[in-house]
C-alpha cells in the first residue's frame, strides 16, 4: 500500500507576494502627499470642538460671575491628554487673555501635520469668532 503524501495546494509564491507589496506601497506614496491636507483638516476639527466647548464654559462663568476667567479649573475646562503626556489630543489648549468683557482662547497644534515646519493655530474669542489664526 503506497501513500500520497504530497498534495499540490494552489497558493501565492514568496516574490508574488513581494510584488503585489510593493505595488500597493508604491501607490501609498502616489497617494499621501494629496491626503495630508484632508488628515490636517480632520485634525483642526478637534481644536474647533474644544475651544466650542471653551467658549460655552466662558460665557457661563460670564453670566455667573460678570467676567471672564483666564484660569481653566474656574471655568471648569478639563484639557484633554496631549499626544506629549500620553493621550490623544493634537493641540494644546491656553486662554490667553480675559477681562470683565472680553477673552481670547488659542488652540496651538503639537505637530506639525503636513511636515511644513508651519503649526496650526486657532482662536475663539467672546463673540465666538472662531478663526484659524495660521493654516498648517
Amino acid at each position: 500500500m503506497k501513500l500520497k503524501l504530497s498534495k499540490k495546494v494552489n497558493a501565492y509564491n514568496l516574490q508574488e507576494l513581494l510584488v503585489v507589496l510593493v505595488i500597493i506601497g508604491i501607490l501609498i506614496l502616489i497617494a499621501l502627499p494629496n491626503l495630508l491636507p484632508q488628515i490636517a483638516r480632520a485634525r483642526s476639527i478637534e481644536a474647533q470642538t474644544q475651544l466650542n466647548q471653551i467658549h460655552g464654559l466662558q460665557k457661563a462663568h460670564f453670566y455667573l460671575h460678570s467676567k471672564y476667567s483666564t484660569d481653566f479649573n474656574e471655568i471648569d475646562f478639563i484639557p484633554p491628554k496631549s499626544i506629549n503626556e500620553g493621550g490623544n489630543a493634537n493641540y494644546s489648549y491656553e486662554i490667553i487673555q480675559a477681562s470683565k468683557n472680553a477673552y481670547k482662547a488659542r488652540a496651538t497644534a503639537l505637530t506639525d501635520f503636513d511636515g511644513d515646519g508651519v503649526f496650526n493655530v486657532w482662536e475663539v474669542d467672546q463673540e465666538k469668532n472662531l478663526r484659524e489664526v495660521t493654516r498648517d
